[in-house]
């Protein structure tokens, strides 16, 4: 049996490689609260120009509806043309109300991982995602 922050790691990856629109939404409902937020660090071409004209670049996802349309972009650019599928990289771990996790994109035939990234996810006590920070590592 899985420990909990594994299965959730498992989902919360999931979601992002899932085809059917109806069943992504119900997943992002019930793997984020109703006013969750996924924070994305901006790549440093963005921030940089941000610095440049005096703002801070933010890459903000907040509650169901905008959770659903950044999966299903996600999903839409990698996924759907069948080039690519995230899954998890190596163990989930728990401390807390936080979980981490780390996951890969892959070329859907096999190959060599494309990126790999890190989120760090804030629970609520009902324990769905209040806060899911994303960095890309590679």
């Amino acid at each position: 049996m899985k420990n909990p922050a594994e299965e959730l790691a498992d989902r919360y990856v999931a979601v992002w490689n899932e085809p059917d629109p109806g069943v992504r939404r119900k997943a992002v409902e019930e793997l984020w609260t109703e006013d969750g937020v996924h924070l994305l660090e901006p790549p440093e071409e963005m921030v940089t120009r941000a610095a440049e004209i005096g703002v801070v670049a933010a890459l903000e996802a907040r509650g169901h509806d905008a959770l659903s349309r950044r999966v299903t972009r996600a999903y839409d650019e990698f996924v759907a043309p069948g080039e690519f599928v995230f899954r998890r990289r190596g163990e989930a771990a728990a401390l807390s109300d936080m979980v981490k996790l780390r996951w890969e994109m892959v070329p859907a035939g096999g190959g060599d991982v494309l990126a790999v990234g890190i989120d760090l996810l804030v629970l609520g006590a009902d324990g769905r995602i209040q806060k899911d920070y994303q960095f890309i590592e590679a």
